[in-house]
């Protein structure tokens, strides 16, 4: 059997197969061992996990993953890449699973119940950056038990999942992502470690999961309309930010009393706000 992670073999499996590259898919393959190392590397693979797989493309990277893990279920949207995965690339191994569905739709918290106990998985990914915040928002807000996430993303959303208060990579993402997570960024890809070449540059990032969440706040779906709503209009104060979002209903001098309260001044932007100073604002609009 052909490792992937060598070009000359992606391309002869893609060449049996006729595989075309389905653009609504995102479809990007990585080519490079190095990358692949790294990425087992950061989400700390060992025997004794499960590893669920979101889009394993021909299966480059669920090859490194069957090798370092107990076992792997991989689910892949195109249904072209099924015989490929099934009866070429991961034929050889029988410690894989693989699933042709969209990950959106599946049960996770059953899959974890029956593959691992209900014990928490890690999650391995290379995904098409359109879906990536979707995915990932699903996985954290679905409460499954996940250790860690390892995703290949844009290099901006990397940065954008890791940034802090006052930079202009922070939003509502980073605060997002650091509620339910710590981010970091293990490697920065470039374009020519995949086939075809993406127009951007991509980077691994790891999110390990907390088990606590770093702050707390009554009412968690409350924090994340204000969040979303202070960086919609990313130029006005949080005050005006707030009391013009349609879904929030908040008056103005309700808003000012709650920031003056925390000793933050009125023309603050929420950019300025830290993800336990966004929770505390919570509790007292709430």
């Amino acid at each position: 059997m052909a490792t992937l992670g060598n070009p000359k073999n992606t391309i002869e499996i893609l060449n049996k197969y006729s595989f075309v590259f389905q653009k609504r898919f995102g479809q990007n393959f990585l080519i490079d061992e190095h990358v692949l190392n790294k990425i087992i590397a950061a989400a700390e693979i060992t025997k004794e996990d499960m590893v669920l797989e979101i889009g394993p493309g021909i299966g480059t990277m669920t090859q490194y993953l069957c090798e370092n893990a107990r076992e792997v279920v991989a689910v892949e949207i195109d249904n072209n890449l099924i015989p490929i995965l099934k009866n070429d690339t991961l034929a050889a191994y029988d410690n894989v699973t693989i699933i042709n569905e969209d990950i959106l739709k599946v049960d996770i918290a059953k899959l974890v119940e029956e593959k691992n106990g209900g014990k928490p998985i890690k999650v391995v990914a290379n995904l098409p950056y359109y879906i990536t915040t979707p995915i990932i928002m699903g996985l954290f807000e679905a409460h499954v038990p996940i250790k860690n996430i390892t995703v290949m993303v844009q290099k901006e959303v990397a940065q954008r999942m890791q940034a802090g208060p006052g930079s202009k990579d922070y939003g509502a993402l980073s605060l997002a992502v650091q509620y339910y997570a710590k981010p970091y960024i293990a490697a920065n890809v470039p374009e020519n470690c995949f086939m075809p070449r993406p127009n951007v540059g991509s980077a691994v990032i790891r999110l390990t999961l907390y088990e606590d969440a770093p702050v707390k706040v009554k009412d968690e779906s409350f924090m994340f309309k204000l969040i979303r709503a202070s960086f919609n209009q990313r130029r006005k104060t949080l005050v005006n930010g707030l009391t013009n979002a349609a879904d929030l209903s908040l008056k103005k001098d309700d808003v000012t009393a709650a920031l003056v309260k925390m000793g933050l001044s009125e023309t603050v932007r929420g950019e300025a706000l830290t993800l336990a100073q966004f929770a505390k604002l919570a509790d007292e609009l709430k």
